[in-house]
């Protein structure tokens, strides 16, 4: 870990976190002395704050006992704690070499998983790792197999099935055996090298989710008890939500306003002019931060976006943290049909074109071969320059170790030149295609004139879902007979 350019400094253990806690892209390598768990004799650690390029921040920690020469070390994350959780899922046929090479970060809040073998890595082995594939599955091996030897002295049917399950994990860790390597981290700072970046990989499976309450308690953030209301006295707080509820969204409610110029003019010019007037009222309810559980307040309104839809816009912030968020969900009914969009971009003007893109929609650039699947950038509303600024970070930020020292200089010009092209689409060097492909119908791009028809550089064409669709969206499995069977005897009523 030494190098000329980093001199290990002997500090103690206040300086150190000081050190790492300032945003220094070269701090330096510390050295303080601690004690060996083995010898019970003091060895020395060494830690180096720095950053995987297009990924985290992170703490690399080594020690060493010069006493019994005991020897480990430890990744640790510097920066904060992902919105969301990670799902990885890796599909490792049988024979391919290259497969096992990926290189992986295991934080220590993920759990690795082999379905086949039904076998797990729990967090607290291998915590803050940065192997490969290959080196993940031979380590656990090797921790199984360290004692089995006494295990064959207490238990021998057990020390027995142990070895058989070693050859199969053995077969998986050099190849002669099909599995599927699953990562998952509630914290969402774990990773998986993806070799074909930034084009998708086939083989390779990234979902992000909600963390559940258990998971947010698991990672330290807990709900605060005393934000918890007394029973006794919450009439007066209820009351006050209520008028919140209540107030008009501006300074002049959109109620009153349309009925004032609804009496004197038509229902056309009345609905032109209050295309994107403010909601009729903004509603404010409970809810909890996604980042440390704390109690907040979630405010909402429903608006209906021209030639779109009608929408909800939910914003959120926390006062204890100040973390914030905000979403657009769609409003009404699931859409009997999906929507592609097609955008010509040529000049600013396509640039500047209003996008909606729902969670469910997929973003398609033929010209750059790319190919985001649906749920990469989340819900964003923004405009066409700037998805592909968001376009950007995202690939930044997902594909780490695109310019680490074990990448090929192949791979590296190949990633600098998608990084150039990337850039020209927003400088209009030449024109190119935007495609939104969304089997919800959720996504809109705002035409650059008053009518759909008239805008030549801008189409849409709807589809019918496949039946795989309707089953990653749920859709197949819904019954709404219930709710047909109610909505009848209320008519019959």
């Amino acid at each position: 870990m030494e190098t000329n350019s980093k001199t290990p400094q002997i500090v103690d253990v206040g300086s150190v976190v000081e050190a790492v806690s300032a945003q220094d892209s070269d701090a330096p390598l510390y050295e303080i002395e601690s004690l060996c768990m083995r010898c019970s004799q003091n060895g020395t650690t060494r830690f180096l704050f720095t950053q995987i390029p297009h990924f985290r921040k992170i703490l690399l920690s080594a020690f060493e006992c010069p006493h019994c020469n005991e020897r480990n070390n430890e990744v640790q994350f510097a920066g904060e704690i992902q919105p969301k959780g990670c799902h990885y899922i890796l599909d490792v046929p049988s024979g391919d070499k290259k497969m096992f090479n990926r290189q992986v970060v295991k934080s220590e809040t993920a759990t690795i998983r082999i379905p086949e073998l039904d076998f797990e890595i729990p967090p607290e082995a291998q915590r803050g790792s940065l192997s490969t594939v290959e080196g993940i599955l031979v380590r656990a091996a090797n921790e199984l197999e360290a004692l089995q030897e006494e295990r064959k002295k207490i238990d021998p049917r057990t020390a027995e099935a142990i070895d058989e399950f070693l050859i199969k994990l053995r077969a998986c860790a050099t190849g002669e055996s099909h599995f599927t390597f699953v990562l998952d981290d509630p914290s969402g700072n774990s990773f998986i090298e993806n070799p074909c970046a930034p084009s998708p990989d086939p083989t390779l499976t990234i979902k992000f989710y909600e963390r559940t309450p258990e998971q947010q308690a698991a990672l330290g953030y807990v709900a605060d008890t005393s934000q918890e209301p007394v029973l006794g006295n919450n009439l007066d707080e209820t009351n006050n939500l209520t008028q919140r509820q209540e107030e008009p969204h501006g300074s002049v409610g959109a109620r009153a306003g349309r009925r004032a110029i609804a009496q004197g003019n038509s229902t056309e010019i009345a609905d032109a002019l209050f295309r994107y007037s403010a909601p009729e009222e903004v509603m404010t309810f409970p809810t909890t931060c996604g980042a440390c559980a704390t109690k907040c307040e979630c405010r909402m309104f429903v608006t209906n976006i021209p030639y779109f839809q009608e929408v909800i816009v939910m914003a959120s912030s926390c006062d204890a943290c100040g973390y914030r968020n905000s979403e657009v969900k769609p409003g009404g009914p699931i859409p009997d049909k999906g929507k592609r969009i097609i955008v010509h971009v040529k000049n600013v003007r396509d640039l500047c074109r209003d996008v909606i893109k729902s969670d469910t929609a997929s973003v398609i650039i033929p010209e750059l071969e790319l190919e985001l699947a649906s749920g990469t950038l989340g819900g964003l509303v923004t405009t066409v320059e700037g998805l592909i600024s968001k376009i950007s970070e995202s690939l930044e930020r997902v594909h780490g170790f695109t310019f680490g020292d074990s990448l090929d200089d192949s791979k590296r010009s190949k990633w600098k030149e998608f990084r150039a092209n990337l850039d020209k689409l927003k400088s209009l060097e030449a024109p190119w295609t935007l495609i939104l492909d969304d089997a919800l119908s959720n996504s809109f791009v705002a035409p650059a004139t008053d009518d759909f028809k008239d805008d030549s550089q801008l189409t849409s064409e709807e589809y019918e879902r496949s039946w795989e669709q309707n089953e990653e969206l749920g859709i197949n499995d819904m019954d709404t007979s219930a709710a047909y069977q109610s909505a009848n005897e209320e008519t019959v009523g």
